[in-house]
């Protein structure tokens, strides 16, 4: 099946085009980007993809992968809809949740799918702590602590973190996205929001370090940090259950091992250093699954054959932009919001 990645930044080189040219099946067909020194590298890596500077060229695939600047992305998904090309947008889904559910909307009104990257649903941490909830080895949850935390003291050039947050930038929108997935995934839509959103840096465009509390119906709660100001971080995860607790240090590694060259598939790609499992017999390293990604465009292939539901239900991501517009409801209010 030949796939269309529209943007060659971060997302379309490190997260798009890698994964889908691994997974049997797929395979990287027009990269769209006018930068030139992007297309270049494009050419470089994938010497059989026709490498173009509009999307107006590559509508002629059987799906096409929006991994433009977060404002781009609902225009493109509907556009691609009207066109009848089935849609990967990355995450997050749209800037706003009203944007998203039109997406869905004209989905559904089109018969023309739509799938989001969720991503963070196949990191090796989270793959093993759903293994050892549906084994019931942690108990009933009380408490899920999870941290996207990183310390870029200076403000980059980016538009992620200089846009203003109609364009989509700042850390809630672009963590934010992966962390609630993940927390309403495992405990379901939460029933209350609090959140503490802040701008810290000098010359920050848009929030840049977050707090995000979620409690949930079955009474778990969910502690969600996300910040580019932080040089003392905590855990990547904590997780306290009635029968034990799971602790995990590092950030799935998938990302910086492709920056740093590695291909997906080498020796421990994906691989991170054991977590600690904590119940009344004491502490033990427990083994963490190999983070791959792989996982959602296999889905993505099998869906696009007819064989599987889409990797990401679309409302899924819908609803995770619902929460964390509550979360910017709730910090401007310094109150909890009741959802």
């Amino acid at each position: 099946m030949r796939l269309a990645v529209v943007g060659y930044g971060l997302a379309g080189a490190v997260f798009h085009a890698p994964y889908i040219d691994a997974v049997d099946g797929l395979e990287v067909s027009v990269i769209v980007t006018s930068n030139e020194a992007r297309a270049a590298r494009a050419r470089e890596r994938y010497p059989d993809a026709a490498v173009v500077a509009s999307v107006e060229e590559a509508w002629d695939v059987d799906a096409v992968v929006v991994a433009t600047p977060n404002r781009f992305h609902a225009p493109l998904a509907l556009e691609a809809i009207g066109r009848g090309v089935p849609v990967v947008v990355d995450k997050p889904f749209a800037v706003t949740a009203a944007d998203a559910a039109r997406v869905v909307e004209a989905s559904e009104a089109a018969g023309v799918p739509v799938t989001v990257f969720q991503n963070r649903r196949w990191d090796g941490d989270f793959v093993t702590l759903r293994r050892l909830l549906d084994a019931g080895a942690l108990g009933r949850v009380l408490r899920f602590e999870s941290r996207f935390e990183r310390f870029r003291p200076a403000v980059s050039e980016g538009w992620r973190e200089r846009a203003a947050e109609e364009e989509g930038g700042g850390q809630l929108l672009d963590l934010g996205a992966h962390l609630v997935d993940q927390a309403r995934l495992l405990f379901g839509h939460p029933v209350r929001v609090y959140a503490e959103i802040e701008r810290r840096r000098e010359g920050a465009g848009v929030d840049d370090d977050v707090f995000v509390a979620l409690e949930h119906p079955g009474g778990e709660r969910s502690h969600l940090w996300m910040s580019a100001i932080t040089a003392a971080g905590g855990p990547r995860m904590v997780v306290n259950g009635s029968l034990g607790g799971l602790v995990v240090d590092g950030l799935d590694p998938q990302e910086r091992q492709l920056l740093d060259g590695m291909r997906i598939g080498d020796d421990g790609f994906g691989e991170t250093p054991p977590g600690r499992l904590v119940d009344a017999d004491g502490e033990r390293a427990q083994p963490l699954e190999a983070g791959d990604y792989r996982g959602f465009y296999a889905g993505v292939r099998d869906w696009l054959a007819g064989d599987a539901p889409a990797p990401v239900d679309p409302r899924d991501s819908v609803a995770g932009l619902e929460i964390l517009e509550a979360a910017r409801r709730s910090a401007a209010r310094k109150e909890v919001v009741e959802l």
